[in-house]
């Protein structure tokens, strides 16, 4: 297969043509999905019509309502929410219909729906429009959960998704939508379910998702020219989560960092580390480091930069973790990373 470079929006859109192509079953319903709001699904429409690409009202429970009847009497809907922090607004059908109905009719019907949802900050659009709640989804069995970080994997679990049975929830981070890198210009498809090292490495593995990806990368970079061999992670699925990689990285390097832009409590980098201590903390060599944003809402502005995990965050839990060998046991001293300020103004 010859590749290219295109952004990972436009291996977003060439995945949705190449399936709307290839099965007249598939087509789009969002709010101005004849554009969208990020423009991934412009000239879609004037392609394939007005009846596979389906304005909808501003509502998103109806959206994945309607997604979801159509699934189940034999289309294939991709659905779109027009910023992650809407799934919310839909939270009833999705958690109570769409992750349960086939398990509730004993798998007599499939439902095979995408849900794409755009997450992250970066925009300076706030609280509710900058949120990262890919692991509220992962929560829920019965729910696929996605979240490529380049243009390739983009394109490639775009299609596994869409030709799945099973729900999928298929988060598109904006700060990525620009990003350009290699995507093969014949077929392909990347499983579900099946983690990719991003870099090899053997004195610290980093297991991160999404932009965190990039920033992850950085910091291995960095880090390398100190003499640190950091290997990088990236889940592309959280669920089905590929446990046996981040294991195997693990025992390798005896030492497991964890990065995500979601707030640190109860997310993500909490599952990870749990697996880790549960089944290779014979492996660790320092205590678990875990990077992520603050547990306070996201500001407007310039100021999300102050909550938003960095490069040299990671870098910094790398370096940490390295220092702490030998140790093993002795839990990391608080930084002003791991833990919301002390005078964030909790509502009385």
């Amino acid at each position: 297969m010859s590749s290219r470079e295109i952004t990972y929006a436009e291996a977003i859109r060439e995945a949705l043509r190449e399936e709307m192509a290839r099965d007249e079953r598939v087509f789009l319903i969002g709010e101005s999905i004849n554009y969208g709001l990020f423009g991934v699904t412009a000239g879609l429409r004037e392609e394939f019509g007005s009846e596979r690409v389906r304005n909808a009202p501003i509502s998103e429970a109806a959206i994945v309502g309607a997604a979801l009847g159509a699934a189940i009497t034999g289309m294939r809907p991709v659905a779109e929410i027009m910023f992650a922090d809407f799934l919310f607004c839909a939270m009833d059908s999705i958690v109570n219909q769409v992750a349960k109905w086939r398990y509730m009719i004993a798998g007599q019907a499939n439902v095979p729906l995408v849900i794409r949802a755009p997450q992250g900050s970066g925009f300076g659009m706030g609280c509710h429009h900058s949120q990262s709640p890919e692991w509220v989804f992962a929560h829920f069995p019965g729910l696929k959960v996605v979240a490529p970080s380049t243009p390739y994997d983009a394109k490639g679990l775009l299609k596994a998704s869409i030709r799945d049975d099973n729900p999928v929830i298929f988060f598109e981070h904006k700060m990525l939508y620009r990003m350009r890198g290699p995507v093969p210009e014949g077929e392909y498809l990347i499983p579900l379910g099946r983690a990719d090292v991003k870099r090899e490495g053997s004195d610290a593995t980093i297991v991160a998702t999404s932009l965190m990806v990039h920033r992850a990368l950085e910091a291995a970079a960095e880090l390398a020219g100190e003499g640190i061999s950091v290997e990088v992670i990236d889940p592309r699925t959280l669920s089905p989560l590929d446990r046996g990689a981040i294991l195997g990285s693990v025992r390798k390097t005896g030492r497991l960092i964890i990065a995500e832009e979601a707030c640190r409590t109860g997310g993500f980098g909490a599952e990870v580390a749990a697996i880790a201590a549960e089944e290779a903390i014979d492996a660790l060599d320092a205590p678990i480091r875990r990077v992520a944003a603050f547990d306070v809402p996201i500001p407007s502005g310039g100021l999300e930069e102050a909550i938003i995990p960095k490069a040299e965050d990671i870098a910094n839990a790398v370096r940490a973790a390295i220092e702490a060998k030998g140790r093993r046991g002795i839990g990391p001293a608080p930084d002003a990373r791991s833990h919301p300020p002390s005078d964030y103004p909790w509502p009385t």
